[in-house]
């Protein structure tokens, strides 16, 4: 647990990535769109939805990516193990996760107590994925945040693991799969199934599935940090 914690720290030397790059970022963006749609008004009857709220995603895939490029070269060289600075490094940013979830979450419940800022923009509440009560809104959050992050710390250890070569490879294997599922689902005919499934699908379910998702994601992320030598 000692050497979680140092992993941790050794992470938060670069606190501002992690941090004030993220939010600053993120607070830049939701200044934009004030400005943007307090200029133009509502673009639809019921608001507008400005779909900015993909900028922290797009972060958390480079703070994934960065978890393993970064720092794990100097982390080995302090004779930290694989094992430790997987589980430090995951724990540290699911952490993250969970605050910053539950910030989000706040701010989606002010933007709806001020009528969407006063403009009736709609930054923090998305149609069916980020609307419902509030602790489905912050589940929801916390389990997406987490995928994208694990995500993008799979990446990144493919890449240390493999290089560009193995990158490309798992990235083509990924879309081969996804198109043999496609392939198979025409064949079997299950598209009127499936689309009944995800019609009838409410969002806690979909987060439960996503959570399996992100937890078959970490297996994969620890099983390929155990072969990387560096």
């Amino acid at each position: 647990m000692t050497t979680m914690v140092k992993v941790a720290r050794l992470h938060l030397v670069d606190r501002f990535s992690y941090t004030w790059l993220l939010w600053g970022v993120f607070a830049f963006t939701f200044l934009v769109n004030y400005i943007l749609f307090a200029a133009i008004g509502p673009v639809q009857e019921d608001g507008s939805y400005t779909g900015a709220l993909l900028c922290i995603y797009i972060f958390m895939v480079v703070i994934g990516i960065q978890a393993a490029t970064k720092f794990l070269p100097f982390a080995f060289t302090l004779g930290v193990s694989r094992r430790t600075y997987f589980l430090g490094t995951v724990a540290l940013v699911v952490g993250l996760c969970a605050l910053y979830a539950a910030v989000m979450t706040v701010l989606w419940w002010v933007e709806a107590l001020t009528d969407g800022w006063g403009i009736n923009m709609h930054f923090f509440r998305v149609p069916w994925i980020l609307d419902g009560p509030w602790y489905q809104v912050l589940a929801t959050n916390f389990v997406l945040l987490s995928l994208i992050f694990l995500t993008g710390l799979l990446f990144g250890l493919i890449y240390r693991r493999f290089g560009m070569v193995g990158m490309v490879l798992f990235s083509g294997a990924s879309v081969v799969i996804a198109l043999a599922a496609v392939l198979l689902v025409t064949w079997r005919q299950w598209w009127a199934q499936l689309g009944a499934y995800l019609v009838d699908l409410d969002i806690l379910s979909a987060t439960g599935i996503l959570a399996i998702v992100a937890a078959v994601t970490a297996l994969g992320g620890y099983v390929t940090i155990r072969r990387i030598t560096v």
